[in-house]
């Protein structure tokens, strides 16, 4: 007999959520995850930016997205997706709610980083309208860390 599983619903972060976006980012970006002590600071200061994904147990993706000071601009900082949970339309559901709250609040343009060879990210981020007219920049996120800038106008 199978047991159900919660069906899974993108909320807005809560605090008590950070250990879980903490283990969720370690589980995501080995190499180079957010300090929880930098999770802790960017819920503080911008927890109305922070989108999960949950299905009542545990956290399986989250967006950290901001905007500029003018709010012409939004941001995707982050896209996180549990990697048992990968390649199941989970970042997209993630990326057209940040998309969704970006227009209401009549953002003009959204951006986000993206490493190069991140075909997967790269794919969706392209499929959703997202394109890359500049080109990947050498050295954005220091010596070797370079990333391909993506924009996507909400006009």
């Amino acid at each position: 007999m199978h047991t159900l599983r919660p069906a899974l619903e993108i909320r807005a972060a809560r605090e008590k959520d950070l250990r879980e976006l903490h283990r969720l980012d370690n589980e995501v970006f080995k190499v180079t995850p957010y300090p929880y002590f930098v999770l802790r600071q960017l819920f503080d200061a911008h927890s109305d930016g922070i989108l999960v994904l949950d299905d009542g147990v545990s956290l399986y993706g989250y967006a950290f997205f901001v905007t500029t000071s003018d709010r012409q601009v939004g941001w995707v900082m982050s896209l996180c997706v549990a990697p048992d949970r990968q390649g199941r339309g989970l970042g997209r559901r993630l990326m057209l709610a940040v998309l969704q709250r970006l227009r209401r609040e009549q953002v003009h343009e959204v951006c986000l980083t993206v490493e190069p060879t991140n075909v997967a990210a790269v794919t969706l981020y392209r499929s959703l309208g997202f394109s890359a007219e500049q080109g990947v920049r050498r050295d954005y996120l220091g010596p070797g860390e370079d990333r391909l800038i993506m924009r996507l106008g909400l006009g």
